[in-house]
């Protein structure tokens, strides 16, 4: 697929946007949502679009929803709060809605792979969580990642969770002019993982810590919008032992 290294797009008119790298974090003005690795930046403003967002459809569908018909919207529709059915996290720009059945979708959300596979395991997006998220402990609405040998599920608002506050502690404080040396680190889940095993036995313990690093590292790229193995690997290297 052909992708376009200059663009012009309608809710930033007066300069063209330029595809661009970035291994450091930044704040979509689009969805509103985080992103890092590919994105579409203006040379004469601090403005960022995601490629998704950038490369969002008009119309959508989604195979949770096979009753619904998403169409975008640059801001949320009336004047209610509005929350993504994926994340659970509140709608404040781009976003995906179905006037039927009343349901919203980041544009990123929209787009998670229903499959992620980090090379060793295979992590399935279910609509519905079955059992205890690794990172808040319940069950919860919102969407998740399940291993395929059920033992790792993981909320993707909590993964939102987990890079929003690696992202503050590593920037509260810092002098500007140097964030842009900074690297980002997203936080490990061991021990997480340990202390809700704490029950188990160790070699179950073992088996979750295992899948926890790759887990962590594709979801999160895909979830900042960029599911490539190219993002993917970057992230994992940033992943604290």
């Amino acid at each position: 697929m052909k992708i376009d290294k200059e663009i012009s797009h309608p809710i930033h008119p007066y300069h063209k946007l330029k595809l661009e790298y970035t291994e450091i974090p930044f704040n979509c003005d689009g969805c509103k949502e985080g992103g890092i690795g590919l994105k579409y930046k203006c040379q004469h403003c601090e403005f960022d679009l995601h490629k998704t967002c950038v490369a969002a459809r008009p119309i959508i569908t989604h195979p949770f929803y096979n009753k619904c018909e998403f169409q975008l919207h640059y801001s949320p529709p009336g004047e209610a709060k509005r929350l993504c059915d994926g994340c659970k996290n509140e709608v404040l720009g781009f976003v995906y809605h179905c006037k039927r059945c009343d349901f919203d979708l980041h544009p990123c959300c929209a787009n998670l792979p229903q499959v992620l596979d980090d090379g060793k395991h295979s992590l399935y997006l279910c609509h519905k969580l079955p059992s205890a998220c690794h990172r808040c402990g319940g069950k919860g609405s919102g969407w998740a990642y399940r291993s395929e040998c059920r033992t790792y599920n993981l909320h993707v608002g909590c993964v939102k969770e987990l890079v929003v506050e690696s992202w503050e502690a590593m920037y509260l404080n810092v002098d500007k002019n140097k964030v842009r040396d900074l690297q980002t680190k997203i936080p490990s889940l061991k021990g997480t993982l340990k202390n809700h095993h704490h029950h188990g036995n160790g070699k179950v313990m073992r088996k979750c810590c295992q899948i926890a690093g790759g887990a962590v590292r594709v979801i999160v790229s895909a979830i900042l919008g960029d599911p490539t193995a190219l993002i993917g690997a970057v992230v994992g290297g940033f992943i604290s032992k």
